[in-house]
């Protein structure tokens, strides 16, 4: 059994199938077929109904592991030099419930994301209800040319995101997907609107982090700076050394914070 299946955990049969029987019934049909995915994903146990509805089943489980995920991103934080911005679900439902309203404000803000449909509570279990999407590719899946031609988007739809008051806070590359030749964001996670600041300059660390080992550091930054101002590049540089902390994430933070550093002292030579 892998390491994320253990962690994410087993929920028991019975309850799935009682979960499935409640979506039938809310979308009134008789029977619906199931497809459960093998993804890379310890916070829920996620499947597809009837080709049409991604639904995401979590558990307590999921919740105590979201936790330590939580505490242990909010260390790194403090080791970024500010305090930790974010933040635990009471419970599964809760996590349900924010990943819904998080898709339709950025939904609202005209970026792409699956169709949120519902979130509910049944048995103790959280369940989210999406859209499917049939055809994508994850951002880290795109041909090199691809990569090139959708990482100005990528920038663009991220700095829409943060110019309404938004973060992600979870942001790589499996967690952008490439559908119909457009960007589509998925799972957000919760941060402390209070910090929000800290939160979109982790946001673009992440961004960069997730590209560099795709195009290169120079091009990665290039390409964010279509978007972004230096002085926001340079706040995002103090988070670098902490993504790369993480075990999702594998670039040379030295490279790109080198090519940050040059863009900054570029343009003061310019301005002065």
């Amino acid at each position: 059994m892998g390491i994320r299946r253990l962690v994410r955990g087993t929920i028991e049969w019975p309850r799935i199938e009682a979960v499935i029987r409640e979506l039938a019934e809310r979308y009134d049909r008789d029977e619906v077929r199931v497809e459960f995915i093998d993804a890379d994903n310890w916070l829920s146990t996620p499947c597809v109904v009837d080709d049409q509805w991604f639904v995401k089943i979590t558990s307590d489980q999921n919740s105590l592991v979201h936790a330590l995920f939580t505490s242990a991103r909010n260390l790194g934080a403090f080791s970024s030099g500010t305090e930790g911005f974010f933040e635990h679900f009471a419970g599964p439902d809760e996590m349900a419930d924010h990943e819904l309203e998080a898709t339709k404000k950025m939904r609202e803000i005209g970026l792409n994301v699956p169709a949120p449909i519902e979130a509910f509570e049944y048995d103790g279990l959280g369940v989210l209800v999406m859209e499917y999407l049939p055809e994508f590719e994850t951002f880290e899946e795109l041909s090199d040319e691809g990569m090139h031609d959708h990482a100005p988007e990528l920038f663009e739809a991220l700095s829409r995101m943060h110019d309404n008051n938004l973060a992600h806070g979870d942001l790589r590359g499996e967690n952008v997907l490439v559908a119909n030749d457009e960007i589509y964001f998925i799972d957000a996670t919760s941060v402390n609107e209070a910090r929000i600041d800290e939160a979109r300059s982790y946001d673009l660390a992440c961004a960069l982090a997730s590209l560099t080992p795709l195009i290169g550091a120079r091009d990665a930054v290039m390409a964010a700076r279509n978007h972004y101002s230096a002085e926001e590049l340079l706040s995002a540089r103090e988070f670098l050394d902490f993504v790369n902390m993480r075990p999702d994430h594998d670039f040379d933070a030295v490279a790109v914070k080198g090519e940050i550093e040059k863009l900054a002292d570029t343009e003061d030579e310019t301005t002065s």
